[in-house]
């Protein structure tokens, strides 16, 4: 599959066949997450591969949705914000979370690459999670991603929204390109 297909096949999945994916698939998955950009080449995102179903169970519990605990496995996404905010201070913050995002977006797209399911997860009761995970206090949990196989009784599609709605061309609110932007566009 091209990245391209994988990212448009994307979406928020929560219905999961009976049938256990392959856990080598999501190990991959968390592979490609490491090819990204990365503040001072500080890399600070680590993942939770969870299989054991009790732990499932209070994870699921800790985010008050039910199909949470119908998946066979779960990723907990973390990070250390401590290791930007060193040498960035304040805006290592933002760094963090920048890198955390891109690294969820590779990781979602390689598991569609391997005709896995998830969907991100990001109301849980953090301190509850850590509890289970045995995750220290100063680590940030980014998101938790229920993965499966997804059922042919299809979810609700999602709706993405239009480009012509979320670009502009030179300054903010300027709907329409100038003819410089035009002639570069036409050398393409």
């Amino acid at each position: 599959m091209r990245l391209i297909d994988a990212l448009r096949k994307r979406r928020s999945v929560t219905r999961y066949s009976h049938k256990k994916p392959d856990w080598r698939k999501i190990l991959r998955a968390i592979d490609y997450a490491r090819f990204i950009p990365s503040a001072g080449n500080i890399y600070a995102i680590k993942f939770i591969l969870v299989s054991d179903k009790e732990k499932i169970k209070k994870i699921t519990e800790a985010t008050q949705q039910p199909f949470v605990g119908k998946a066979h496995f779960i990723v907990v996404v973390t990070s250390d914000p401590r290791k930007l905010q060193r040498p960035y201070g304040e805006r290592g913050k933002k760094y963090m979370c920048l890198q955390s995002g891109v690294a969820i977006g590779n990781f979602m797209a390689a598991l569609v690459e391997f005709g896995l399911a998830t969907k991100w997860v990001r109301f849980f009761y953090e301190d509850k999670i850590k509890r289970v995970l045995s995750i220290p206090e100063e680590i940030s949990i980014d998101g938790i991603f229920p993965i499966g196989i997804e059922t042919k009784l299809k979810t609700q599609a999602e709706v993405f929204p239009l480009l012509e709605n979320i670009i502009f061309f030179d300054k903010w609110e300027q709907k329409e390109m100038t003819l410089k932007a035009r002639v570069l566009e036409e050398s393409l």
